[in-house]
């Protein structure tokens, strides 16, 4: 018996637990690094399983000590100083069906329950799903095996239901800095008096997540019963998906998935598609961007993208609307939370300075989604959302839904640091590269760092002279600030040429 002992490190999901290398069991019992381990308080207990690491340092573990993670310590839920016992782990049952994957075979139904159920369990370790998405990256996911994979992830966590014949939602499928839309278009949609009961993803590798950014100005982090007490009196809301517990494996998924920089097509329709589902939508927007930076490059590419979205949306009784934005440059003016929460709200509320594209954008989706109302004519819906937020009524609705998740208080407006990166020569500018401006403000700090991230001044057919100011860098630390510089410094987010650009719609292609 092994004494617990919480050691504070954050494993991302992942259950870790420490041995030290000269514990007498381990002597005995050959137990090695990177293996499955089941810690118990009992014999007869459910166990919770973990990934065996061995270290030399008593001042980690002594060698009576089992050391726990975060997660793992959070999860056994027992108190420092409970005796556990530990064994080796059986290998998932399911991890023959990732064989099978890896060899290029389909997978059934069965085979996907088995594997969800097993990773929820936390009997995959991170290579194990890792090897699980490579080898469904590689060798394609049919799109029966994308319907089953969606239906195992909607079936791994809750799922809500909201008593309606109609609750809405939005999604863009992301890799455009700044596309916060969301924000505006729920509060617009609200006012009307649809259900909007927005779930939304925090950042992973991005600069800001709709979560992130709402957390600037509300609670994110709700109950369900705190998100359907506000929905049912406000008609929407945007919360955190994550503390709902929607599709949880997904959310497993994603943190093995978006490191390794993948994002094959099967997981990511059955990634949107099953939180939307879990969450009780009835009718989706899809937004897909296309540019050379953006997720999807060409048409061709964002038409079967459409096609499989709504072949697997028809399979649930989900009715999906696609459509496709220009993806060639940041939508808005800030990229990062404060700085994306203050374009928001600037938007809401009418301002003479707020940003034209992200208020345009927003509009035309919002009234693509206002005409699911059978009440609303088709191609009536932009001017309904427009007057909806010219009246004020979409700003009273968001302080509504504001105070009633809990208004946040700014304590910082702005950064320490700032730096303006100015153009190395006149011109007009063509494109602005997605990903670049998304890594300066990221290495800037945000989504952590709230106030940190990027003010672009200049876009796409701006004429420019030398010297004048594209962006503007802010970051709160010293160190993320001369990260952020130095990689603005090496690498030109902005390509300006001596003619004009083309004109044509900035919105929708």
């Amino acid at each position: 018996m092994l004494k617990i002992k919480s050691v504070a490190i954050d494993t991302f999901k992942e259950n870790v637990v420490y041995l030290h290398r000269d514990c007498p069991l381990y002597r005995t019992e050959d137990f090695q690094a990177l293996m499955k381990i089941e810690i118990s308080v009992k014999k007869n207990d459910t166990p919770i399983l973990a990934v065996l690491n061995i270290v030399d340092d008593t001042s980690i573990v002594n060698i009576d000590e089992l050391g726990l993670s975060t997660q793992a310590f959070k999860q056994l839920n027992k108190k420092q100083g409970v005796k556990v016992q530990i064994a080796p782990a059986q290998p998932p049952i399911s991890l023959a069906a990732v064989h099978k994957k890896i060899a290029g075979e389909t997978l059934n139904k069965e085979d996907f329950q088995l594997i969800c159920q097993d990773i929820l369990e936390n009997r995959y370790s991170k290579m194990e799903i890792a090897a699980f998405l490579v080898a469904c990256s590689h060798s394609g996911l049919e799109r029966e095996e994308i319907f089953f994979l969606t239906k195992a992830m909607v079936e791994s966590g809750k799922k809500l239901n909201w008593g309606e014949s109609i609750v809405v939602d939005k999604h863009c499928i992301g890799g455009i800095p700044g596309n916060r839309t969301t924000m505006i278009i729920m509060p617009i949609v609200a006012a009307h008096g649809m259900l909007m009961p927005k779930t939304s993803s925090r950042a992973i590798t991005s600069p800001a997540g709709t979560a992130d950014t709402m957390e600037v100005l509300a609670k994110v982090d709700l109950s369900i019963e705190r998100m359907k007490n506000i929905v049912q009196k406000h008609r929407g809301m945007l919360s955190w998906g994550g503390t709902a517990k929607l599709a949880p494996v997904d959310d497993i998924l994603i943190c093995v998935e978006r490191p390794l920089a993948m994002d094959s097509t099967g997981q990511l329709v059955a990634s949107i598609l099953s939180k939307k589902i879990a969450a009780g939508s009835t009718h989706l927007l899809i937004d897909i961007p296309v540019g050379p930076s953006a997720k999807v490059h060409q048409n061709l590419d964002a038409l079967k993208l459409r096609k499989l979205f709504e072949y697997i949306g028809d399979l649930f009784g989900l009715h999906i609307e696609v459509v496709f934005s220009d993806g060639s440059q940041p939508i808005g003016n800030g990229i990062g939370p404060g700085l994306e929460a203050r374009d928001v709200m600037q938007v809401l509320s009418n301002q003479k300075h707020a940003p034209s594209d992200l208020r345009e954008k927003s509009l035309r989706l919002a009234g693509r989604i206002l005409e699911f109302d059978p009440d609303v004519r088709g191609g009536q819906g932009y001017v309904i959302a427009r007057d909806i937020l010219e009246s004020g009524r979409a700003y009273e609705k968001m302080q509504d839904i504001i105070e009633a998740q809990g208004r946040q208080e700014i304590t910082k407006n702005k950064a320490r640091f700032e730096h303006n990166v100015l153009a190395s020569t006149a011109g007009y500018i063509h494109a602005i590269d997605n990903l670049k401006i998304s890594t300066i403000a990221s290495l800037a700090g945000a989504p952590i760092d709230k106030i940190s991230g990027i003010d672009l001044h200049k876009k796409v057919g701006d004429k420019v002279n030398k010297g004048d100011i594209l962006f503007t860098i802010y970051a709160d630390f010293n160190s993320n600030f001369g990260f952020a510089t130095e990689f603005a410094n090496d690498n030109e987010a902005y390509t300006l040429k001596s003619t004009r650009p083309v004109e044509h719609d900035n919105y929708f292609i």
